[in-house]
């Protein structure tokens, strides 16, 4: 178990990292999905790549939850229910809903292991060894405007993210290999309506707990999301035009 400055020193490192991150990734594109090549090196079926990624977050906050002794104050178990609902999720049955036969560098599928695990524990330790001091309240913290207005925010973000998935998974008809713009939806209004829900879901988050964790979580979501949808948007416009792309944004409608 760390300390509190060992803590505090992982925010920080996180942070600084997300930073060379998020420079990096608009100069070399993480190599799958659109973006696959054969130089990323072996690679496993996708399908099992995505639960083998995701999977860790899910894991490692179900361990902290017990190491906790489950005996904690309501929004803790709350905020933990909301992490790990989206990890179910994204581990558990989002891979299994996948079509086709893609397949996931390793190398992809390891870093995102250890950035999954170790948000996990940075969440973790945010919320049960670390908490907001206003936690103690117990369900009155629950009222709080903050609170209310995150969780609401956070699971719109879940909705989006899910019809944004829904989407992309009936572009193509059985056997066919074509590459479609997806259009509806948030796709009417960004390039990467997924990515969008998954940014909101832990803005989200981040409010209802204010955590320090919770935004530096927000800070590396976006730190991979919005190079990668800047890129598929540019990809989007060689492929089909400028005139099909039309006014969509990248990932935030309206903004960028």
């Amino acid at each position: 178990m760390m300390n509190f400055e060992q803590y505090n020193c992982l925010l920080h490192t996180m942070i600084a990292l997300a930073i060379i991150v998020f420079v990096c990734l608009y100069f070399i594109k993480a190599g799958y999905g659109l973006f696959r090549t054969k130089q990323w090196g072996w690679s496993l079926n996708n399908k099992l790549a995505w639960i083998l990624m995701e999977a860790p977050a899910f894991i490692v906050m179900l361990i902290m939850w017990w190491q906790s002794g489950m005996n904690t104050h309501i929004p803790e178990i709350v905020f933990c229910g909301m992490f790990m609902l989206h990890y179910f999720q994204r581990s558990f049955i989002f891979p299994l809903l996948m079509k086709g036969t893609s397949k996931m560098p390793v190398a992809i599928m390891l870093m995102g292991v250890i950035f999954n695990a170790i948000n996990g524990l940075m969440l973790g330790c945010g919320l049960f060894d670390f908490p907001n001091e206003n936690f103690a309240c117990g369900t009155a913290y629950m009222y709080r405007p903050n609170t209310i207005l995150g969780i609401v925010i956070f699971f719109a973000g879940m909705m989006i993210n899910l019809h944004s998935d829904h989407v992309i998974r009936h572009l193509r008809k059985p056997g066919d290999t074509k590459h479609y713009l997806p259009q509806k939806g948030m796709y009417k209004y960004v390039t990467s309506g997924n990515y969008f829900g998954e940014l909101t879901e832990w803005t989200g988050l981040a409010i209802a707990t204010m955590l320090p964790a919770a935004w530096v979580f927000v800070i590396w979501t976006a730190a991979n999301l919005v190079p990668r949808a800047h890129a598929i948007h540019k990809r989007y416009r060689e492929e089909f035009g400028n005139d099909a792309v039309g006014n969509r944004k990248r990932i935030i409608p309206f903004v960028y």
